[in-house]
Formats: C-alpha cells, structure tokens, sequence
C-alpha cells in the first residue's frame, strides 16, 4: 500500500527513522529500505537548503512526498524524499541504501552487476541507479501511484543510529548529530562502524533533540 502524504508531513528526523524497513517500488522493483540520512532545512548546516532556494535544491522547497534528485561529484544519482510539516520548511531524507526484494536480474543489468551480493544497493548512488533514477525524478511524488512510489513495509524493525557521512564541510554539532539511521543486521549499510546499537525494537519514537 502507497503511504499517505501525511507520513511526509512531519520533521525529516521523525520520517527518517520511520523510512527504515519501508519499500521503493518502481514497476518490477522492490527495495526495502535500510539506511537514510535526514536532513532539517536552512538550520542544518548539512543540508542543502543552508543556502536558501536555488535551481538546484527547488525540489526540497516543494510538497512533502516530493522527490529531490541532485548528482554528487557529477557521478552519483542521490535520492532523497521531501519531508516537513508544510510546504517550504526544506527538510528531506537522503535514502542510502537498500535490499532487493524483488525484480533482482532488472537491479543487476542496471548496476551492471553479475551476482547479488548485500553491497548491491549499499550506498546511496548505487541504491539510484538499481531503481533506475535520475535528475528528470525531482518533484516526482511518491504518494502517487506510477512511477516510483513509496510502500508500506516490515512493521516490526531494529534500527541503528548514528552521524551522517561526507560532511565534514558542516559545523561540529550537525556533524555529530545521529541522524542516520539503518537497518540491524542488513547487509546493506554502509559505515557500520559508526552506527550506535538498535535502541529498541519497532519505530522507535523521535529523541526530543539531536545531540
């Protein structure tokens, strides 16, 4: 079942945490979820709205349930959803990583690939070019059916915390903050070293504030 918008309609640190376990359709494929990044709007000196509106970021100004596509060092496709109480607060989550549940041998002629293996879509270009995404996907909603489209998932999950990665252009507390979350025992997370113990099983609840 496609998620409603209202999931979206919160800050990007509670959507985060909540992506982990959920599932990336896009026609023959599916991909479940296990490693994000969240992002807070201007105030996150990670975050690509630091600067304000540009050409570039327009997308994460957009509706909740949009999709923001930017290319990384002119190589990587990154994927990242639009989050926020409304309209214009910036915020999105960067998505990492995944594991193929199903359209396997489409994942694989993407990726050039000839075997499955857990590193297939761990990282976050690799998780785009497995779906088959690219720049013409900013706006797309996944609230809509067509296209890629976001999907309930496993209902019960153990999810790892800890700071994000390649930021080290950002201030010192942004760069601690445990905003990346993953899967327990997915083999399809990247920087394992860094992430903290699960905290809890199901969805854990949001911390009050990132430390």
């Amino acid at each position: 079942m496609i998620v409603p918008r209202s999931f979206f309609a919160r800050p990007s640190l509670e959507v985060a945490r909540a992506l982990i376990g959920m599932r990336l359709v896009r026609d023959d494929v599916v991909v479940r979820i296990t490693e994000v990044e969240a992002y807070g709007g201007p105030a996150d000196s990670a975050s690509h709205a630091r600067h304000g509106r540009t050409t570039r970021n327009a997308p994460i100004w957009g509706p909740p349930g949009h999709v923001y596509m930017y290319l990384c060092y002119g190589l990587h496709q990154m994927l990242n959803l639009v989050a926020g109480a409304r309209a214009g607060d910036g915020h999105a989550i960067l998505v990492r990583g995944g594991e193929v549940l199903a359209g396997l041998d489409t994942v694989l002629a993407r990726r050039r690939a000839s075997a499955a293996s857990p590193a297939l879509l761990a990282g976050p270009g690799k998780l785009a070019q497995g779906l088959g995404l690219d720049l013409a996907f900013s706006h797309h909603d996944v609230c809509a059916p067509g296209g890629l489209e976001l999907h309930e998932g496993d209902g019960v999950v153990r999810v790892l915390a800890g700071p994000r990665v390649g930021i080290d252009f950002a201030a010192p507390r942004d760069r601690r903050a445990p905003l990346r979350f993953a899967l327990a025992g997915s083999g399809a997370v990247t920087e394992l070293a860094t992430l903290a113990a699960p905290r809890r099983a199901g969805r854990a609840r949001t911390p009050r504030r990132p430390a």
